[in-house]
């Protein structure tokens, strides 16, 4: 009896002190379902997110954490990470982000608008993934969202992110993205979230918008930076335009077969290039007003330190700016994204695999 209640007492103090979990996903494993949960293996991640065990507290009473690791794989699913389920971590388990692969294919026109298209939804606070890929293989058929990203105090490391128009809805919270990689042509960088893009290569594969930021008021303390980065050109400058019924197909052409900063979704946008090697076939003027000259007035647009050939602040929209490095630093991380919880997300990231 005693050494039964000693090896209980032994078990509750190694679950009280278990904040961490740790499980995986591998298609080989049979799914998981009401009744048998008690399993660290699971075939998808969506079955994973639906089944696992939940973190506790640490000893100094914050939150665990849960890290759900992928074996190398494509996975043809949507995952949505509710807001109950926070402090996850994806984390891919190849040799690279190629390795292991989310993706699914659905555009607005099947599923009922943008805001029903995207492969992985994260609504969760304290989300990371690092060394995978986020696809929306739909194509260039309209708007088609790859990730929808409306939570807070989010790390992307080392991650693919694939699409054409609207790849990566960046809605909500703050959000760190660094040493990544980003693809699309109209758009595709949205929302109003306040998020970095720290050493990360923004590639546009046809002409477009690289982001359509959407603050809507002056004190709102969102926008994007996009630091220490690389823009990169894939336009096919012969291609024939897109068919005129396609969404998107308007702001491809009004794009001239180029590929530009960004434009205001809504009237407050706000974006900010630092250190960042821009393309030849960037447009020279950088910015757009979206058809509306009010935009200019309310809008803040700014690069500092931009390189490359399509670096040419003399011939920006007059209404966009041009910062020195000491006025630039209110925008790196550190400072941008710190609130009033004092988040560090540099700190946080360099955790990461």
């Amino acid at each position: 009896m005693r050494i039964r209640l000693l090896l209980a007492g032994a078990l509750f103090t190694t679950t009280l002190y278990a904040a961490d979990v740790h499980i995986r996903v591998d298609p080989s494993a049979t799914p998981a379902a009401p009744g048998n949960e008690d399993r660290t293996v699971f075939p998808t991640i969506q079955n994973a997110l639906d089944h696992h065990p939940f973190a506790t507290l640490n000893p100094d009473g914050t939150p665990g954490r849960v890290y759900i690791e992928i074996a190398p794989g494509t996975y043809h699913e949507r995952v949505i990470i509710t807001q109950n389920h926070t402090n996850i971590t994806f984390l891919g388990k190849g040799k690279s982000p190629e390795d292991v692969v989310i993706t699914n294919s659905l555009n607005a026109k099947q599923a009922g608008g943008t805001f029903f298209t995207e492969t992985v939804e994260i609504n969760g606070t304290g989300f990371e993934a690092d060394n995978l890929t986020f696809e929306n293989s739909a194509g260039n058929s309209g708007q088609a969202v790859a990730v929808a990203d409306r939570a807070d105090r989010s790390i992307f490391k080392h991650c693919r992110f694939l699409g054409n128009q609207d790849t990566l809805f960046a809605d909500y919270g703050r959000q760190y993205y660094v040493d990544s990689y980003i693809e699309g042509g109209v758009d595709f960088i949205f929302g109003n979230a306040a998020a970095v893009f720290d050493r990360t290569e923004i590639h546009a594969n046809g002409p477009g918008y690289l982001t359509a930021q959407s603050r809507t008021a002056a004190d709102q303390p969102t926008g994007y930076v996009i630091l220490n980065s690389k823009v990169t050109s894939g336009i096919n400058h012969d291609a024939p335009p897109m068919d005129a019924a396609t969404p998107g197909a308007k702001s491809s052409a009004a794009a001239h077969s180029t590929t530009a900063l960004g434009r205001p979704w809504r009237p407050y946008s706000r974006v900010i290039y630092i250190n960042t090697e821009l393309p030849a076939d960037l447009n020279p003027a950088g910015w757009n007003n979206w058809n509306n000259p009010a935009n200019e007035k309310t809008a803040y647009y700014a690069e500092s330190n931009s390189t490359g050939p399509g670096a040419n602040p003399s011939a920006r929209v007059s209404w966009s700016h041009q910062i020195t490095p000491s006025e630039a630093k209110q925008y790196l991380p550190a400072n941008f994204l710190r609130g009033t919880d004092n988040w560090q997300p540099e700190a946080e990231a360099a955790t990461l695999p």
